[in-house]
């Protein structure tokens, strides 16, 4: 809103400094310092609110050290994180680009599903919360949503290079040398490769062209359903989830950035897309309010977010490296939340297996997820944190390798 705002002052009335509003890196810093105010100053309000309600976490008796300590802990304090994000960037982003609005909807989308999950384990005392087969709804619904918007939206295109030769009205002229049109194209980003686009028409070129939505489609419901279920099985000790989230999501603030500006993506070679620079902004406030929301977060943590923020999150993380076309480096940078989620199916896939054959289920680790594995062996949850952080963040350096790895 401020955007419009001050574009018109600056334009109509030429006001000093309004043109300031202008530049992605301007609007991106005050979304972060907005969002980081946000989630404190409204964090610690929301923390009394909860605590007079008496809206606290139910604890399972897992036997882990400090477990019973954090019976009673406000939770639903993604409401925070929500907040912290949606306020800056409707302040401060062009809330009509087509990126903004589908990364605003993931959030609120994601994040009702679960504030219902987290509402009904609360108030209606059911420790199970919102059927898995709900949950899986919201997420392929989102998906839909996602899928056939980056599909069927004529404003989500890619700059394509092509010989001076060509003639088009839609054809411009660089240097005289090289000419580019921005098209609709579903191609993506392979890591590694040195051709390393990839469309998603060519997974089956024997089907006819309006048939590969659905491949994209059923593709996208894939990505949301797994990040947004690996980010909230990860949210299980103090601060863990919070600080994983803010680290992926600065990575894939830079991929904005970088897909985002003709210069820098022409040097590194890489996929340009239009008009996508603006999700900087979103990046930056989400960053902002996981990193606010740490202040309340780590241990001893005075609030959880609970599947309100987790869920919230991975759809938000999901969502961007669909629009910047960095789905396929998901593995790499989210190997946090996919090893969490791995650590899961295996313990219970190998525990059903050989209850089946031996009569007696037994187990890989000493518990599921693995940082659970980790506080079993009698580690403290905060190096647990601090050391997945460090991975994390060793995992976004490699990330953001790829882009000359090629």
């Amino acid at each position: 809103m401020l955007y419009y705002l001050f574009n018109y002052l600056d334009k109509q009335m030429d006001l000093f400094g309004a043109g300031v509003f202008q530049y992605i890196s301007f609007r991106a810093g005050m979304a972060t310092v907005f969002s980081l105010l946000i989630s404190i100053t409204f964090g610690k309000k929301l923390i009394k609110m909860l605590q007079k309600r008496q809206v606290g976490e139910t604890i399972r008796d897992l036997g882990l050290d400090g477990q019973n300590e954090k019976a009673g802990t406000p939770t639903m304090g993604g409401i925070i994180i929500l907040m912290a994000i949606v306020i800056p960037v409707l302040l401060f982003a062009q809330i009509k680009n087509v990126y903004i609005i589908l990364l605003l909807i993931s959030s609120v989308w994601m994040g009702l599903i679960g504030f219902l999950d987290d509402y009904i384990k609360v108030f209606k005392k059911n420790k199970e919360g919102l059927q898995g087969k709900f949950k899986i709804v919201g997420q392929v619904g989102l998906g839909l949503i996602v899928g056939i918007t980056l599909f069927y939206n004529q404003e989500v295109v890619v700059r394509e290079f092509k010989t001076a030769e060509t003639t088009s009205a839609e054809i411009e002229m660089v240097e005289g040398e090289v000419a580019y049109e921005d098209v609709k194209s579903m191609k993506t980003t392979i890591p590694f490769l040195k051709d390393n686009e990839f469309d998603y028409s060519n997974i089956l070129p024997f089907i006819p062209q309006d048939f590969t939505v659905i491949i994209y489609v059923l593709w996208a419901i894939f990505i949301i359903t797994a990040v947004s279920n690996g980010a909230n099985i990860t949210d299980g000790i103090d601060g863990l989830a919070a600080g994983t989230s803010a680290i992926i999501g600065l990575t894939l603030g830079i991929f904005a950035y970088l897909s985002g500006n003709v210069i820098f993506s022409e040097y590194l070679n890489i996929m340009y897309i239009p008009t996508s620079g603006e999700m900087v902004i979103f990046c930056a406030a989400f960053v902002g309010a996981c990193v606010g929301f740490l202040w309340y977060n780590t241990h001893p943590a005075q609030v959880f977010m609970g599947d309100t923020g987790s869920l919230a999150l991975g759809g938000i993380i999901a969502t961007l490296a669909l629009a910047i076309r960095k789905e396929l480096l998901l593995p790499l940078l989210c190997g946090i939340f996919l090893v969490e989620l791995l650590s899961v199916i295996m313990q219970v896939s190998y525990f059903k297996y050989t209850k089946k054959k031996h009569g007696e289920g037994r187990r890989i680790f000493l518990m599921s997820p693995l940082h659970h594995h980790y506080q079993k062996k009698g580690i403290h949850e905060s190096k647990i944190v601090n050391r997945f952080w460090i991975v994390g963040i060793l995992l976004a350096i490699l990330t953001v390798a790829t882009l000359k790895l090629q």
